[in-house]
């Protein structure tokens, strides 16, 4: 895919101008919109990450990468294709110990950025797959990257690559954290792995992963091994909701030491070391396939879903949508930003929420 220059002068404009001009958006229990940008009406926005260090946003999206300033809300760079990125379809984005920003590609393998230089991985120097997911760095400062072909640990000071396949209960990686005892987890589309170093261990819906599916949906067929040909990256069947309880997107391990889970029509799982349980839309949850999660510092978690963004301090749901000022119910990317404002991304643009 070529990138239209000109395209990304207007973008810069755009966001320096919508940036300037805060939405009067609709309040809810103290949650409301208050600032905004677009990307384009066909431009989908796929990922984020905060650079605390630099006090940057970093925005992955379906035609390159932005950095914003979080002190001014402002751009400071936008990268493509031409600027050294390997592919302009930009699916994670991570940060590692050294200071590296790391941009995951669709079908484009992994480019590493500092300091003005750019590298790129592909299969030839050990990376595992084209397509890459998700980034987690790890206690010893080593990075792990979700891919779909298993994952990968990199060596940062050795620049080496080790790929787990056949450990995973599935092959195909999207999400990725680690917790507070410095074990792995992964979630993929047959279910969730964890890593403690030593031994591996996995979950699936028969193990209580995603809630149940009283609506009858239909039953998703992109369910990963040998189905590469289907993973268009829709979540529906014939133009309807599905059902895959076993896909997970996203993966966040909470300071409590619990573990979630977003899942395709399953809602999103908690595992609190022996059981799994899970919160669906029946409970308050805006929809229940859940792109996206992060956690804020008072320990409030946001969960983006495919109709919307909701807050949900442990009793009390709060959601937002397009009438609140999204442009668009399916939510992609979440981040916080060391103010405790969220971000949230979705097709056409990106969104700055301001949780008090």
């Amino acid at each position: 895919m070529k990138t239209d220059c000109r395209f990304l002068r207007l973008l810069v404009a755009a966001v320096a101008v919508s940036m300037s001009l805060p939405l009067q958006a609709a309040d809810k229990a103290g949650v409301r919109v208050v600032d905004s940008f677009e990307v384009g009406d066909n431009v989908y926005v796929r990922a984020m990450a905060v650079e605390k260090s630099a006090n940057s946003l970093w925005v992955g999206t379906s035609v390159g990468a932005l950095e914003i300033d979080l002190a001014t809300s402002r751009p400071r760079n936008t990268f493509t294709r031409q600027d050294g990125l390997a592919n302009e379809y930009v699916f994670a984005i991570g940060v590692d110990s050294q200071g590296y920003k790391w941009f995951g590609t669709n079908a484009g393998g992994a480019s590493r950025y500092k300091d003005g230089k750019w590298k790129t991985y592909f299969p030839m120097h050990g990376l595992a797959d084209y397509w890459i997911y998700s980034f987690q760095n790890d206690r010893a400062g080593n990075l792990w990257i979700g891919t779909w072909a298993g994952v990968n640990h990199f060596n940062v000071t050795t620049g080496k690559f080790r790929t787990y396949v056949k450990e995973l209960i599935n092959e195909w990686v999207y999400g990725l954290t680690m917790d507070g005892a410095g074990r792995m987890w992964f979630g993929t589309e047959g279910g969730v792995t964890m890593y403690d170093g030593k031994r591996w261990k996995s979950w699936n819906h028969k193990d209580g992963l995603g809630g149940e599916n009283p609506e009858k949906l239909q039953a998703s067929a992109n369910t990963g091994l040998g189905t590469r040909s289907r993973h268009d990256l829709t979540t529906q069947v014939d133009g309807l909701p599905s059902y895959n309880p076993n896909y997970v997107f996203s993966i966040h391990a909470a300071p409590d030491g619990s573990i979630w889970a977003g899942t395709w029509g399953g809602g999103v799982s908690r595992y609190d070391g022996k059981q799994w349980t899970s919160l669906t839309s029946h409970d308050g949850l805006a929809g229940n396939i859940v792109y996206s999660m992060v956690q804020d510092e008072a320990g409030v978690f946001w969960f983006g879903t495919d109709r919307g963004v909701s807050r949900y301090d442990g009793k009390t749901w709060t959601t937002l949508g397009p009438k609140e000022g999204l442009f668009d119910q399916n939510v992609y990317a979440l981040a916080v930003a060391p103010n405790g404002d969220i971000w949230a991304g979705t097709k056409r643009g990106v969104v700055r929420i301001a949780p008090r």
